[in-house]
């Protein structure tokens, strides 16, 4: 539910990142229609294709006050695609192909266009050259693991999107053990949040796609979760149970109602109604970084957890476990 991303004013808001365990063996298996099942929290690190600019400044030189990104009409949300036709992924990236006077042209993405621009990058009092951005790295942040097949861990149930809605081209990323610390209760008209410290001397697994049905990587093995199997099915309107964590590191099962199936949508498959009243004191219902919580029914992993409606935390979507596994 989102690596962590803010509230978006909408009548849901996805649950990422607020935006993935596993046996010592190897948790590969043969039948197609049984997986093991998640439910424990994971931390986020994932590398974006492209370096995005999330503020401009100025330059100080000795000549005076610099606005090179300003002046080239560079703004926050661009993505920096490359340099000169050199391709940048970090703030790194970009130091090391500016270290020269005169133009120089950037490829960007704005609002899902590819455009150019030229750039005059200004030398500081340190005698780097700058461009007057500040640029994201990585995105971070806290989501659930659904289920694990075939070597390859899934998770969120929805992609990780940037602050304009669009989802996020990646390069990898790592997923990390965590340990939720605490909550903020969900409430109409704001997304509660939980709250977690990642383990990152304990690596999950090693993140290749982030896509419409959730974010997905190589599993490596870990002696410290304990796996259990479950059969896959579909859902249906109904009585189910989610398996979440909201403290500490083991997940537990609440109680949930599916309340309207839809087939037809891709990460929204259906309605479900947190019923559970012990989830209703800790967290309010749905809250972000319960993303990916898998939803059990009749003994079977029928889908996970994606999105919450904003004007009702109790509600939010579920995406069907079909959609999930065939990516």
């Amino acid at each position: 539910m989102k690596l962590k991303n803010r509230i978006l004013t909408f009548v849901f808001v996805v649950l990422t990142l607020a935006i993935f365990v596993f046996s010592s063996n190897s948790v590969a298996y043969a039948n197609e229609n049984v997986v093991y099942l998640g439910g424990f929290p994971a931390g986020f690190s994932i590398s974006t294709k492209g370096s995005q600019v999330v503020g401009l400044c100025d330059v100080i030189t000795l000549d005076g006050v610099k606005t090179p990104s300003k002046d080239a009409d560079i703004l926050v949300g661009d993505v920096i695609l490359s340099i000169d036709d050199v391709s940048v992924n970090s703030a790194c990236d970009i130091e090391k192909n500016i270290k020269k006077e005169g133009l120089i042209k950037l490829k960007i993405k704005r609002c899902g266009e590819i455009i150019e621009k030229d750039i005059m990058p200004a030398k500081d009092l340190t005698g780097s050259y700058k461009l007057g951005v500040f640029i994201r790295d990585d995105v971070c942040g806290i989501g659930t693991v659904t289920y694990i097949y075939n070597n390859r861990l899934a998770s969120l149930g929805h992609p990780v999107i940037d602050e304009n809605g669009e989802q996020i081209e990646i390069v990898g990323g790592e997923v990390f053990s965590c340990k939720i610390t605490g909550c903020v209760k969900g409430e109409k008209g704001k997304a509660g949040e939980l709250r977690g410290v990642f383990n990152k001397m304990n690596k999950l697994a090693e993140i290749d796609k982030n896509l419409i049905s959730g974010v997905y990587g190589d599993y490596q093995k870990n002696k410290n979760i304990k796996l259990n199997k479950i059969e896959i099915g579909s859902a249906k309107m109904g009585d189910a149970t989610i398996y979440t964590t909201v403290e500490g590191e083991e997940p537990s099962e609440y109680k949930i109602s599916i309340i309207k199936v839809d087939s037809n949508e891709t990460n929204k498959n259906f309605v479900i109604k947190v019923i559970d009243k012990e989830l209703l004191e800790k967290t309010g219902g749905i809250v972000q970084g319960m993303s990916g919580s898998p939803i059990v029914q009749n003994g079977k992993l029928v889908g996970a957890v994606t999105h919450v409606f904003i004007n009702d935390p109790t509600r939010g979507f579920g995406i069907s476990i079909e959609n999930m596994i065939n990516n």
